[in-house]
């Protein structure tokens, strides 16, 4: 880290570095700089940020509307790859979501605490990618041999000038969903004996549970400093930025750990 580099800044190199390897592994050194610097007492200025509206991607895999991606069908090896390819899909975008939510809305004033919770999401997301990346190759695959979904950064778009929005729909709505499938999951690949899978997996179940509570955390917070009352705040944002709402089943144990109680998604869900 020099003096000169801002956190906004290293956000953006992270969300302007197309390959998924590189990426992530520009993401582990900011983080691991960023912690350092925060320990001795001379961490940077968050700065002023510049994201890009789409984050540089590599050139495969071919992004396809959802409708439009094969169905995937995990009884089988190539679907069990499908199924490893679509999470590492989603490990990369969450890299960028993360540090999008630093650089995008850093005119915010917002606690340390927030940025250190952020920063440490992306270092997470970054090790889940590899993990998966890992676990797609010694299956004789590897990230971008299969097509992949294209919509997943709408959320982005769509609340890019919404904090609570962002906050709301990314970890509460989206993240908060792999908390209910996540074991399913799991199951899959144990039934199937890929232990690499399983062990991969279970990391990153255990640790997107902090993410949703980020997302929780500072979601309450931002409703006590506007004065609104959270429950209802989430209602009207999920509404408005994701009208098809959230689907059981729902994991409401893990949910709870993550700060979410029922009475959060149950009512939209009702709704739908």
């Amino acid at each position: 880290m020099t003096e000169a580099t801002t956190l906004a800044e290293m956000a953006g190199e992270v969300l302007r570095t197309a390959d998924g390897r590189e990426k992530t592994a520009l993401s582990r050194r900011h983080a691991a700089a960023w912690f350092a610097a925060r320990e001795s007492g001379t961490a940077p200025a968050i700065g002023r940020g510049d994201p890009p509206d789409h984050p540089a991607r590599p050139a495969r895999p071919e992004l396809l509307s959802p409708r439009d991606v094969p169905k995937r069908k995990p009884g089988s090896p190539q679907g069990r790859i499908a199924l490893l390819h679509a999470v590492a899909h989603i490990e990369l975008n969450a890299v960028d979501l993360h540090w999008d939510i630093i650089a995008r809305f850093a005119d915010t004033p917002m606690p340390s605490g927030f940025y250190d919770d952020w920063v440490k999401a992306a270092d997470e997301e970054s090790k889940h990618f590899n993990l998966i990346c890992d676990c797609l190759e010694a299956m004789g695959s590897h990230y971008g041999a299969l097509p992949a979904h294209a919509g997943m950064w709408r959320a982005a778009e769509d609340t890019a000038h919404d904090l609570p929005g962002r906050l709301a729909i990314v970890p509460m709505v989206l993240e908060a969903r792999g908390l209910d499938v996540t074991p399913g999951m799991i199951e899959i690949f144990r039934r199937a004996g890929v232990d690499q899978a399983v062990a991969a997996l279970e990391v990153i179940y255990a640790e997107e549970v902090g993410h949703v509570a980020y997302g929780s955390k500072w979601f309450n917070f931002l409703c006590g400093r506007h004065g609104e009352d959270p429950k209802e705040a989430f209602h009207a944002l999920v509404t408005r930025y994701f009208p098809g709402g959230p689907k059981p089943p729902f994991n409401e144990e893990k949910r709870a750990e993550a700060g979410l109680p029922p009475d959060f998604y149950w009512p939209l869900a009702q709704e739908v």
